[in-house]
């Protein structure tokens, strides 16, 4: 069975709740949804970048596109609660490290208490069956210690972006612990993602984006942390 008709074969007819939709990541999982024949929602600030990828596909006209802020419960749960996803993936967040030493309690708001409002808005949803939350493989204890991170590592973060991630999984994991414990409760994974490359991100402050900017315009490439 080919990976199309497997993915197909779950995902086809199934309404699909897709946080942060707006952006580079998000609108990529949205139009492959559209593909496999999902019913796609999305909720999301506007565009976080121009020129946008989401605009560029006009993809409001093919899911139903709902701007809002992860941080406002209220309008979240009923959007939620109307549209009764069977599905939820939550890309949603601040997620980028420069701008959470700008603006480290947005990024904490955003990312730990976002994550938090979304499963206790899917904990009083019962038509909710599979959650996926997106992290980063930023969310480990940096140790400086050479050694490579395994999933069982403690969660740390020595910036505001990371020590969010950290913690948003520990929220995932007291609430999937408490709320969603028995063998018929709503399955919660995360999914803790590397850098990630490929058409239409056009964000500040990551390296691809910036070198394609750069060679454009014929400048050098500002590398900020070349030890990383």
């Amino acid at each position: 069975m080919s990976l199309e008709n497997l993915f197909s074969g779950i995902l086809k007819n199934k309404t699909v709740l897709v946080t942060g939709h707006t952006g580079f990541q998000g609108t990529w999982l949205s139009v492959w949804l559209k593909l496999l024949g999902s019913n796609v929602i999305g909720y999301a600030l506007e565009p976080p970048t121009q020129p946008s990828l989401f605009e560029t596909l006009s993809l409001e006209h093919d899911m139903k596109h709902i701007i809002g802020d992860l941080r406002d419960k209220e309008k979240l749960s009923n959007v939620i609660n109307q549209n009764k996803p069977e599905i939820v993936f939550h890309l949603g967040a601040q997620a980028l490290v420069r701008k959470s030493y700008d603006d480290p309690l947005e990024t904490f708001e955003t990312n730990i208490m976002g994550t938090a409002n979304l499963l206790e808005s899917i904990r009083n949803c019962p038509s909710v069956k599979v959650v996926v939350i997106m992290t980063s493989d930023k969310c480990y204890d940096n140790t400086h210690n050479e050694c490579l991170h395994t999933e069982n590592d403690p969660m740390g973060g020595f910036d505001p972006y990371s020590a969010s991630k950290g913690a948003a999984e520990l929220v995932t994991s007291s609430y999937r612990n408490s709320f969603f414990n028995s063998k018929n409760s709503t399955q919660i994974a995360t999914a803790r993602a590397g850098n990630v490359i490929g058409g239409g991100d056009w964000a500040k402050d990551r390296l691809i984006p910036d070198s394609i900017r750069a060679l454009m315009k014929n400048q050098s490439v500002k590398i900020r942390n070349p030890n990383a």
